[in-house]
């Protein structure tokens, strides 16, 4: 089973990037991803998928916050979305290729599949297919994650070199009432851990404390922590976690 590389512990990794609250620089494009790596910061990216079957770097599932479009992101083929203008100014969504060719090994990358499913369940395999291709060869520090584990099962297969993590929470807010919550207590519990072979859990920073965090931690998981807004939260955070994932800060 593949480990995360050492540079994933060296420095702060930067949530979509360094952007600067989507003033100037969105998160997850391509000043941001130059920003981070000019101050030496790991790098934190989402992956959404084209209409036509590309890895996007994108997080949101709708055009709306961040773009001059509308509706569902999905409903777009790779020629409109590099095309889009974002309302930092910024034109186009990167796919996942501009994105690594890019950082080349820079600094280290780490990449959040985002659900493709609707409910955490296991109508997954076209975007994790895309990112395969597009890692391909591809030599620089590098990691998958996701929160749905059918995601990460299916990138175990597809590229089973590059090592995978859950990204994980309390499933608690609001953000998560789409999904059932009879399979929300399920993932709170983190039962997919070693079924899909990974190797870190990315958790949400304020549930460090869960028990279920501390046991995988015992059995030698690396854990990482999202999302740090504060000097006072990192230095909360690192008492548990091994490295975090941060915005709106710059970390010393």
């Amino acid at each position: 089973m593949p480990t995360l590389d050492p540079a994933f512990f060296k420095a702060p990794i930067a949530h979509r990037a360094l952007h600067d609250g989507n003033r100037t620089r969105a998160e997850n494009n391509m000043k941001a991803i130059e920003s981070a790596i000019a101050g030496g910061f790991g790098i934190e990216i989402d992956l959404q998928l084209s209409s036509d079957g590309e890895a996007m770097v994108f997080h949101d599932y709708s055009l709306h916050r961040l773009t001059e479009g509308s509706g569902p992101f999905a409903q777009r083929n790779v020629t409109e979305l590099t095309e889009l203008r974002f309302k930092t100014g910024e034109v186009g969504v990167p796919t996942l290729e501009q994105v690594l060719d890019a950082v080349a090994g820079q600094v280290p990358l780490l990449i959040e599949v985002k659900d493709q499913d609707g409910a955490m369940g296991p109508k997954v395999g076209l975007l994790e297919e895309a990112a395969a291709r597009a890692l391909a060869g591809y030599q620089g520090p590098v990691a998958l994650m996701s929160f749905n584990p059918y995601s990460v099962a299916k990138l175990a297969e597809l590229c089973p070199e590059i090592p995978r993590g859950l990204t994980t929470s309390a499933w608690s807010g609001n953000g998560d009432k789409m999904v059932p919550e009879s399979r929300r207590a399920e993932l709170r519990e983190i039962p997919d851990y070693h079924r899909v072979d990974a190797c870190f859990i990315s958790h949400q920073w304020d549930d460090l404390s869960s028990p279920r965090v501390a046991e995988l931690k015992s059995t030698g998981a690396h854990i990482l922590c999202w999302t740090i807004k504060s000097p006072e939260a990192e230095v909360q955070a690192r008492q548990i976690a091994e490295n975090i994932t941060f915005e709106g800060y710059l970390p010393t």
